[in-house]
């Protein structure tokens, strides 16, 4: 892999999928080829995380690439210099995350997000979640923090769900 051109390489796939979107082609297993699939494999990334976000992008404006790439270096990072590159192997189901009306200190959606965020960085987000949908889009909007900030955020509190939370109250 080219590390150095890996923003490049990225966003003409980011390209790719908008357009393909825009096409009416739907399903991620149809938008890459094996070359491309190894790309994203090698920054911890996977064909339907780039689907999911190219299709918010054409169908609601949003996330911009801009947001889309900070979120996949935050992943990248963390897979590289954490993970030493290897993926987990582990899925962890959608069903298994709090609801979206659970609350932590009175704040709504938090614990969904904090638990999304961290299955994000590990790579065990199961096909039909994303960090970054409509919801996460509206709960980082009302405490004013970007998506990317806050994965990089729980990475580096750790296990320390306290210190998330006091850093989401500080935010409002």
């Amino acid at each position: 892999m080219d590390h150095y051109h890996w923003t490049v390489e990225f966003e003409k796939l980011f390209n790719k999928a908008v357009s393909l979107y825009r096409s009416g082609k739907r399903g991620a297993e149809t938008y890459f080829g094996p070359l491309d699939l190894e790309f994203l494999a090698s920054i911890g990334c996977t064909a339907q995380e780039l689907y999911d976000f190219a299709e918010d992008w054409v169908n609601h404006g949003e996330p911009h690439f801009g947001t889309t790439l900070l979120i996949a270096a935050a992943r990248r990072d963390y897979f590289l210099y954490e993970m030493d590159g290897k993926p987990s192997g582990k899925t962890v189901e959608t069903s298994s995350l709090p609801t979206k009306t659970d609350k932590v200190d009175g704040i709504e959606w938090l614990p969904r997000i904090l638990q999304k965020a961290r299955l994000k960085l590990r790579g065990e987000m199961d096909k039909d979640l994303m960090f970054g949908c409509g919801g996460d889009r509206n709960f980082l909007k009302a405490h004013d923090i970007a998506p990317a900030d806050f994965l990089r955020f729980v990475w580096s509190a750790g296990a320390d769900d306290r210190k998330v939370i006091e850093f989401v109250k500080s935010r409002k």
